[in-house]
């Protein structure tokens, strides 16, 4: 037998054919309405949907789609046979956001969630710059002389007939094949000392810097950072809860003098010494060997990022700083988003032997494994020579482009921006004259299409010069005259 209970009126319920809302939605809204605030408890039976049309003067179709969408979000449920009734529990999120009965509309409204300071800052600091492929994204490399036809074909051997591990995950590290490639890479093109047990694959180098800092730090450990420096590193370690300590550059690299005094006892340093992003300052030898030094007297660990370490144009370049490492100080990380596409998304670190153990373990806990997608392609990639083909081809054309982008901008705007060449990296700093605000111009840039980014935004402490930075990797002759052009047009309206 079938109890059955009379609908319960919702006289309230109203509707306004003024509004620009439609009739269900305003519908929908009301009777949710009145299930939170109470009025309708659970288990009351709500009225017929013919019933209901019928008293607000509204087709019963318009009450049907209301009644959906109440069903599907869990507000009412409907009983074979017997109606639709206000459900008996309420979907979590809602009793946690339910307000309290009798609250006035405009509180719940006020009421917002709030961020912590540490989320807050991390959501403002990330940047437009270098998410597009247009003049002068710094970052960018030239996509249309990749030679996508090798690459496909070494995609369809390895992906024809897949291997099992590619298929289910295989290694935490990454594909043995691709790690010892890596490390074979490096060894011959950066100096860089270490075998496949030591390479973790990640996804790009924000990740590694991540997981680094994961690994390394407790919140409020003291960190050095390059002031200006890399944004993804400032983040990576506020991630962390890390201390930033900014430390200043010189023409040799960072100022380790400076970060001794300032924080002696420091548990982590980040640097990017083959060219240092954003002014492109090489580390010295000498300064090298110095922040080594201090690592072992202070037992601190060091990151290096091998920022733009493939493009170099004039003399050799140094020895990476992990070479250099004969005490298992050193976290070298890389990634091949700038030598191949940035949406291949694989990227690398190099540990001592004493942390792989603790990298690996972390790494598991962040995605259990990296993607498998290109990973046996990109191991061909490197074994077979096409890696290095590719970067000689690219430093080549790099240099020309960088040559290209001093001639245009000294032509258009060699009283207002001031660049000189630079022996390795993929962008120039363009300077500007005391007072001409970067971060307005940047903006003005990109209003119109141009990615010009702010030097000042790198800086943690004071700026010492303003200026913007020109990325011309990416970026052929007539696209970088246009973009000459529009910075020309933009400057004439910001002082």
């Amino acid at each position: 037998m079938i109890r059955r209970y009379a609908a319960a009126p919702i006289g309230t319920l109203s509707i306004d054919r003024t509004a620009d809302e439609p009739l269900y939605r305003q519908v929908y809204f009301a009777i949710r309405e009145a299930i939170l605030d109470g009025r309708l408890r659970p288990n009351t039976r709500l009225p017929s949907t013919r019933t209901l049309a019928s008293d607000l003067a509204v087709s019963r179709n318009t009450v049907v789609i209301a009644f959906d969408q109440l069903l599907a979000e869990g507000y009412v449920q409907g009983r074979v046979g017997a109606g639709t009734y206000v459900s008996a529990t309420l979907p979590e999120e809602l009793l946690s956001a339910r307000p309290g009965r009798g609250a006035a509309k405009a509180d719940r409204v006020a009421s917002k969630p709030t961020l912590s300071r540490r989320g807050r800052y991390l959501a403002g600091i990330r940047s437009s710059a270098g998410t597009r492929p247009v003049a002068f994204s710094p970052g960018f490399p030239e996509l249309g002389r990749f030679p996508f036809d090798d690459w496909a074909r070494l995609l369809a051997r390895h992906w024809r007939y897949p291997k099992r591990e590619f298929l289910v995950g295989g290694d935490v590290a990454g594909y043995e094949p691709l790690r010892a490639a890596i490390a074979d890479y490096l060894g011959a093109a950066r100096a860089v000392s270490c075998d496949a047990d030591q390479v973790l694959v990640v996804s790009g180098s924000q990740q590694a810097l991540d997981l680094a800092a994961r690994v390394l730090i407790d919140p409020a450990d003291e960190v050095w950072v390059e002031d200006p420096g890399y944004l993804g590193i400032r983040g990576a370690l506020l991630g962390a809860g890390a201390a930033l300590v900014p430390v200043p550059l010189d023409e040799e690299g960072i100022s380790v003098d400076h970060g001794r005094r300032r924080a002696p006892k420091a548990r982590l340093v980040c640097v990017t010494p083959s060219h240092h992003y954003p002014l492109g300052v090489t580390m010295s030898l000498k300064r090298r060997l110095e922040l080594l030094d201090w690592a072992h007297a202070a037992d601190a660990f060091v990151i290096e990022d091998d920022f733009d370490s493939e493009y170099r144009y004039a003399g050799r370049p140094l020895a990476a700083l992990q070479g250099l490492d004969a005490d298992g100080r050193v976290i070298y990380l890389g990634t091949f988003s700038k030598v191949m596409f940035p949406g291949l998304r694989l990227g690398y670190l190099v540990v001592p032997r004493d942390l792989v153990d603790a990298f690996r373990g972390v790494r598991q806990l962040i995605d259990t494994h990296p993607s498998t997608a290109a990973q046996g392609a990109l191991a061909d990639f490197i074994g077979e020579g096409y890696l290095a083909a590719h970067i000689r081809r690219m430093r080549a054309l790099y240099a020309e482009r960088q040559g290209d982008l001093i001639e245009v901008v000294q032509a258009r705007l060699g009283d207002r921006l001031s660049v000189e060449a630079q022996d390795s990296g993929m962008h120039l700093i363009g300077y500007l004259d005391d007072g001409v605000d970067d971060a307005a111009l940047a903006q003005a840039a990109r209003d119109r299409g141009v990615e010009a980014p702010s030097l000042s935004r790198h800086y943690l402490e004071d700026t010492p010069r303003h200026g913007l930075m020109l990325g011309y990797a990416g970026v052929p002759l007539p696209e970088m005259k246009r973009g000459v052009a529009t910075l020309a047009r933009v400057m004439e309206g910001v002082g």
